[in-house]
């Protein structure tokens, strides 16, 4: 982690205070970014911006903090990955929402080869089990790396077959807590041979809320979802979903109608999902592209430039929420405003802790 530039080691605390502090999500940090260049820009206008927005400022993270999880995730012998920046996935960072920043341990170069991910149910059938490891080294063999959730069942059985060749898994808590207990020594096997990602800072527990945060990770990831038994309204469904909406490929293995758990699987089949029985199913349905890495902080700027809003331009935009989401597009097409308008008066709603970003580009009033 040490780096001998003062200014990038002063931008790097500055970006972690940024992500760490209350009402900055994803969207929201990569907006700020995008207009005001730098971390350290972005934390000084946040107060006046959350004004304009018409509330309260959020209590800005402390650069004591920040200094912190440095120290602690260096301890555990990982580092920071920011979004745009170094060894950030590229194919992650073309996603809208994705992490400001990623810990990672283990093997770094496994982000620079093509990857799929495989998911499926916690409680899997003995089949299902051998199926999924089988086909997590057979993917191995033909040079991709297998990311998973490090879940029971069939994540369990993907990071197995891969951890020779070479597999990621995402956890949904800190860096260093284990979850499920006993894959405490496959997360460790992962560390040191594989590559361990997570969202959150070392010492933070999986929480309900984080699950689904990492199954977007999981597919943002890859180039296709391959989902190993699932029950209908599974997270192993949210990650395909995910998958399809990144434009990725989503790939099911079918099952008997008569097992609970393969419906999921027939159903992804039956709406469009590549049926697939072997490695050569997936390698010919991805084909061999993409990798690679972020080369610069291009790849999420996708705010469209600054622009200052009027306060006829925030009573405009602001008549057209409500507590039901709606897309950004549309709320652009309703107003007659510019993109970067809209942009901005969202960017000071959430600010002021008005505005609640969803899934999909869209966002609601809060209260």
């Amino acid at each position: 982690m040490a780096d001998a530039d003062p200014l990038q080691e002063e931008e790097r605390i500055a970006h972690l205070r940024l992500i760490r502090t209350p009402r900055i999500g994803p969207v929201t940090c990569a907006h700020l970014l995008a207009r005001f260049g730098t971390a350290r820009r972005a934390l000084e206008a946040v107060p006046d911006m959350a004004r304009r927005g018409g509330g309260a400022a959020p209590e800005l993270a402390t650069e004591a903090l920040a200094r912190a999880e440095l120290v602690a995730v260096a301890r555990l012998g990982a580092r920071h990955l920011f979004r745009g920046q170094g060894l950030y996935p590229r194919l992650l960072a073309e996603v809208d929402g994705a992490p400001a920043v990623l810990i990672a341990k283990g093997r770094l170069d496994l982000l620079e080869r093509p990857s799929i991910a495989m998911v499926g149910a916690r409680n899997a059938s003995a089949a299902a089990i051998r199926f999924a490891r089988g086909l997590a080294a057979q993917l191995g063999q033909r040079g991709f790396v297998v990311a998973s959730g490090l879940a029971r069942g069939i994540d369990t059985a993907a990071h197995g077959g891969a951890l020779e060749a070479g597999t990621i898994a995402v956890v949904a808590g800190g860096i260093d807590v284990v979850y499920p207990p006993e894959n405490a020594a496959l997360q460790q096997a992962i560390g040191e041979r594989g590559l361990v990602l997570a969202e959150h800072p070392p010492g933070i527990g999986p929480r309900a809320r984080h699950f689904p945060s990492r199954n977007r990770i999981i597919a943002g990831l890859a180039l296709g979802t391959v989902v190993v038994e699932a029950a209908p309204k599974s997270g192993s469904l949210i990650t395909a979903r995910c998958a399809a909406d990144y434009g990725r490929e989503v790939m099911a293995v079918p099952g008997s109608p008569l097992d609970a758990r393969a419906q999921g699987c027939n159903l992804l089949i039956r709406e469009g999902a590549i049926l697939i029985q072997n490695a050569a199913d997936v390698a010919e349905a991805v084909g061999r592209i993409g990798g690679g890495v972020a080369a610069d902080t291009a790849a999420y700027r996708t705010a469209p430039p600054a622009a200052d809003a009027s306060v006829a331009d925030r009573t405009r935009l602001t008549g057209l929420l409500g507590p039901v989401a709606v897309p950004v597009d549309e709320l652009i097409r309703l107003s007659g405003l510019p993109p970067a308008i809209v942009q901005t008066v969202l960017l000071e709603l959430e600010l002021a802790g008005r505005l609640e970003r969803h899934a999909g580009g869209r966002a609601s009033l809060i209260g």
